[in-house]
C-alpha cells in the first residue's frame, strides 16, 4: 500500500482558500437562501476576488459541495480497500454509515439537520447533488471491475453501481438516514451477491 505524499505549502494554501471559500459561502447561503447571495458578496466576505472564487467553483452550487474528488476518492477506497471477508455491497454501505456519522460528528445533529433540509429545500443544489454522485459512476464500476479480477466492467457492476449512488441521494434526503441506508442496502444485497459470486469465479 502507498501513503500520499504530503501537500506542499502551495497545496496548503489552496486547498484553505478553497475551504474558507466554500464555508464563507455556505454559512451565507444558510442565513439568507441560496438565490439571495451573489458570487461578489462571497468574495468580499471571503477576502477573495471573483475570479479566485470561479477558479476554484466552476459554478454556483458547487460553493456548497466542496469535497467532489474526495468523496468520489473515498468510495472507491471503500471497495478497493475493504477488509479481507467484507463483500463489496457491505464495505459501500458501511462506507456510507460512517459518512452520515462523520457529518453529525463534525457539526452536530441540528446543524447536520438544518443542512439537509436547506438542501432539499434548494432545487438548484437537490438536482446538482445528484448529478455529483452520478457522475462517479465510471469510477465506482472499474474499482468494482478491478476488485472482482475483471478487465472491465460488466453490464451488472454497471447498473449495480448507479442503483448505489442513487441511494446515496435517496439517504441524503431522507429524515430518517440509517433507516433508508439499512432497508437500500438490504434490498441491494440480495440482488447482487449471488452476482458477486458468479463474478469473482470468472474474474478468478
Amino acid at each position: 500500500m502507498t501513503t500520499a505524499e504530503p501537500l506542499g505549502r502551495r497545496e496548503r494554501k489552496k486547498a484553505a482558500t478553497r475551504k474558507n471559500i466554500s464555508d464563507v459561502a455556505t454559512t451565507m447561503f444558510l442565513e439568507r437562501g441560496f438565490d439571495n447571495v451573489s458570487i461578489r458578496e462571497i468574495a468580499d466576505a471571503a477576502d477573495v476576488s471573483p475570479t479566485t472564487v470561479f477558479a476554484h467553483f466552476p459554478q454556483k452550487e458547487a460553493l456548497v459541495f466542496d469535497e467532489d474528488d474526495e468523496q468520489r476518492d473515498r468510495l472507491v477506497g471503500a471497495v478497493r480497500d475493504r477488509p479481507d471477508g467484507v463483500g463489496i455491497n457491505r464495505a459501500i454501505r458501511d462506507f456510507y454509515a460512517a459518512e452520515i456519522g462523520l457529518n453529525v460528528d463534525e457539526h452536530g445533529e441540528d446543524v447536520a439537520r438544518i443542512f439537509m433540509r436547506f438542501l432539499h429545500e434548494t432545487p438548484a443544489l437537490r438536482d446538482y447533488g445528484a448529478r455529483m454522485w452520478l457522475r462517479h459512476g465510471d469510477a465506482l464500476s472499474e474499482a468494482i471491475a478491478d476488485a472482482l479480477g475483471l478487465d472491465e466492467p460488466t453490464t451488472e457492476i454497471r447498473v449495480y453501481a448507479r442503483f448505489v449512488l442513487q441511494l446515496q441521494t435517496m439517504v441524503t434526503e431522507s429524515d430518517d438516514q440509517v433507516a433508508t441506508l439499512e432497508a437500500g442496502f438490504e434490498m441491494l444485497e440480495r440482488g447482487w451477491a449471488p452476482v458477486e459470486r458468479r463474478l469473482t469465479r470468472a474474474g478468478g
